[in-house]
């Protein structure tokens, strides 16, 4: 029998999107949470990288060590059954493989968002941030996911991010998502899949904001004003 287990951390949301994937396929798995900022020695010997997740694969005696959140996602979906988390069609796959890349790009914006110390570098990043959903606006279907009716992986790359805003919006409005209807419709049904409120554990949001404390972020200062 096949055991599979997450090397985890509490905040990272490539994490969550494997964890996403697993809970689509409704592969049971063991999740194992690690202090990024004291690294076991026993991860490092597996993470060539030095980051999670990992995804280990233990079965008949053998085990596989999977790195980079984008190459779990795709193991899963194409070894687990369940619902397909790609398009069967090649143009199509390749395209939600660009959108995925689309939204790790607007990860690395979100680490220098919460991060900065500085007010203008915060309005830079927002305006970076707001346009490129404007462009997702205009990609978007009718719903309810990416694609329509069919949960994908654009999905679970696109639900942690919208979960940084939950956090986010409480502090301070960005005023990121004014005007996108779809996106903002698409946020909420996210905000409800039973595999995306799993994929984080309750206590996230104090979690994050222990996080913007301890590199000052400004969010916390315009919440503060």
């Amino acid at each position: 029998m096949q055991k599979l287990t997450l090397i985890s951390h509490h905040l990272c949301p490539y994490v969550q999107r494997a964890a996403i994937a697993l809970g689509e396929k409704g592969a049971p798995f063991e999740r194992i949470l690690i202090d990024l900022a004291n690294k076991p020695d026993w991860f490092l010997k597996i993470s060539p990288l030095g980051k999670v997740p990992l995804l280990v694969i233990e079965e008949d005696g053998e085990k596989a060590v999977l790195f980079e959140s984008a190459a779990i996602c795709e193991y899963l979906d194409e070894a687990q059954p369940g619902p397909k988390l790609h398009p069967a069609d090649a143009l199509s796959r390749a395209r939600h493989r660009g959108w995925m890349e689309f939204g790790s790009s607007i990860l690395a914006d979100l680490w220098t968002y919460e991060t900065t110390s500085d007010a203008a570098q915060l309005e830079d990043k927002r305006k970076i941030i707001a346009g490129k959903f404007r462009t997702f606006e205009a990609e978007l279907s009718a719903g309810p996911f990416f694609a329509g009716e069919d949960f994908s992986l654009v999905d679970a790359v696109f639900a942690p991010i919208f979960r940084y805003f939950d956090v986010f919006d409480m502090l301070a409005e960005s005023h990121i998502f004014d005007g996108l209807p779809k996106v903002q419709a698409w946020r909420r049904e996210l905000a409800q899949r039973p595999s995306v409120r799993a994929a984080a554990s309750p206590d996230y949001p104090e979690r994050l904001m222990t996080f913007l404390e301890k590199h000052q972020s400004v969010l916390l200062r315009r919440n503060a004003a």
